[in-house]
């Protein structure tokens, strides 16, 4: 819905009904392979960043950092998890934008290596490169918000239940803490995102910086606020359960890590 013209779909719903029809339920999966394959790596590159940025500032991981560190290095985390994170999110992006491709008589790419392939044959080092910058501006404020989010909830539980010994929490209200971090995460950069999949669904890589604000200006002029924010309902409700398993379960193997090294 981000990067499609106004008109095409009336909302999400709309969206899903039409994709079905004329795509079948595989097509509510496109693009999926590639954030499959990837998200390991990038998941890891991610919380490693983060633990190093926040062990930077304290000097040790023993000492609880402030929510302002937090902050600054969740958005450090965000700039090194754009190295993998925009190639995968730009093969995502454009498998997913090839709405009823075959009907059209346009080339259909059915996974991420045939995409990356075309991609560098037509644009060398570029087309994989291809929306770098945006990826950075919108990592930036979104994983600051995303760990800060889960860090104020996950404390804020620990006082409720533990006395604030948030390493006696269960999974629950880890998971619940890490839901907010989800919806913090996409309130704090969402008109960034439809900018970035505006740029990565171009026609061709921007040679010049600025592109950011242009496309920015572009997606005004032609829908308004309202351009900002398309698809934004789905991109929230998707990241209640992924984010709150995702927090969950890294807390939980770090705990039994820490546990069996002591």
């Amino acid at each position: 819905m981000q990067v499609e013209k106004a008109g095409i779909f009336k909302g999400p719903v709309d969206c899903l009904l039409k994709t079905v029809k004329n795509e079948g339920v595989l097509g509510l999966y496109k693009g999926m392979a590639s954030p499959l394959v990837g998200i390991a790596a990038v998941n890891s590159l991610l919380f490693w960043a983060y633990s190093y940025g926040k062990s930077l500032q304290t000097g040790s991981p023993n000492i609880t950092p402030t929510m302002g560190q937090i902050a600054l290095a969740g958005a450090g985390a965000g700039v090194v998890n754009s190295v993998l994170a925009s190639p995968v999110e730009l093969l995502k992006v454009r498998l997913q934008v090839q709405y009823n491709a075959a009907a059209r008589g346009a080339e259909v790419f059915r996974g991420p290596v045939p995409l990356a392939r075309h991609l560098v044959q037509q644009f060398g080092a570029r087309g994989i490169a291809w929306g770098f910058w945006a990826t950075v501006a919108r990592e930036i404020p979104a994983y600051a918000a995303f760990y800060s989010g889960f860090e104020f909830a996950k404390r804020r539980f620990a006082d409720l239940l533990t006395d604030g010994d948030a390493s006696k929490l269960s999974p629950l209200p880890l998971m619940l803490s890490g839901s907010l971090g989800g919806v913090s995460y996409w309130v704090a950069c969402y008109p960034l995102d439809v900018i970035k999949s505006r740029v990565q669904n171009g026609s061709a890589p921007p040679r010049r910086m600025g592109y950011i604000a242009e496309t920015a200006r572009n997606i005004m002029a032609e829908q308004g606020v309202k351009g900002f924010f398309r698809g934004f309902s789905p991109s929230v409700i998707r990241s209640i359960p992924a984010a709150g398993v995702t927090f969950a379960t890294y807390e939980l193997v770090m705990r039994a890590l820490n546990n069996n090294l002591m």
